[in-house]
């Protein structure tokens, strides 16, 4: 299974609310997309950390390992449209300036400890919004997180079970607590 195939698998499980779910399943690029939309090098570390920050390194690696900033940006670039690339840069943008505010602190140089309260304050605030028709900067970070980690080769290998080739059809597999969740 290629990136693409496995990426359609993982749209179409989470039923396809993800955004720039409809470009991944029609493997058509949105019509309507920013010119000339480009990420310097410190936006790459900055999502590398925010990736971190939603999947940190424990005792498989985090998200920063599968270069999650570069699938981020890559996802952006060939799935959003223009409102929604425009509504990430924006989210990106107020995210590092009220953190800042917030922590008089910049994002990059905060502890794990504080980035994460902050995120999840976030995540908190959206949901007392009670606005589900607009999602906001970290919902789009969170998904673009967790579908880049478990469908790259780290997530898919070392954070979930992985047969590469899997032999016979088991209807019915006992779980332990603690086992991992199978790849796909």
């Amino acid at each position: 299974m290629n990136r693409r195939d496995a990426l359609k698998s993982v749209a179409l499980m989470m039923g396809g609310t993800m955004i720039g779910a409809t470009a991944i399943l029609t493997g058509c690029s949105p019509e309507r997309q920013l010119k000339d939309l480009n990420f310097s090098p410190e936006d790459l570390a900055f999502l590398d950390e925010i990736g971190e920050t939603i999947i940190p390194t424990t005792d498989t690696p985090g998200a920063k390992a599968t270069k999650i900033g570069e699938f981020m940006i890559m996802m952006v670039k060939d799935t959003y449209d223009s409102d929604q690339q425009k509504a990430f840069v924006d989210g990106l943008n107020k995210l590092s300036k009220d953190f800042k505010t917030e922590k008089g602190t910049d994002f990059m140089k905060a502890s794990a400890e504080e980035r994460l309260a902050f995120l999840n304050g976030m995540q908190e605030k959206f949901k007392a919004s009670g606005d589900a028709r607009e999602p906001i900067v970290i919902n789009m970070l969170r998904d673009l997180t967790l579908l880049g980690y478990f469908t790259s080769e780290i997530g898919a290998t070392q954070a979930l079970n992985y047969v590469e080739v899997p032999g016979r059809y088991d209807g019915c597999i006992e779980y332990k607590k603690g086992d991992k969740a199978w790849a796909i």
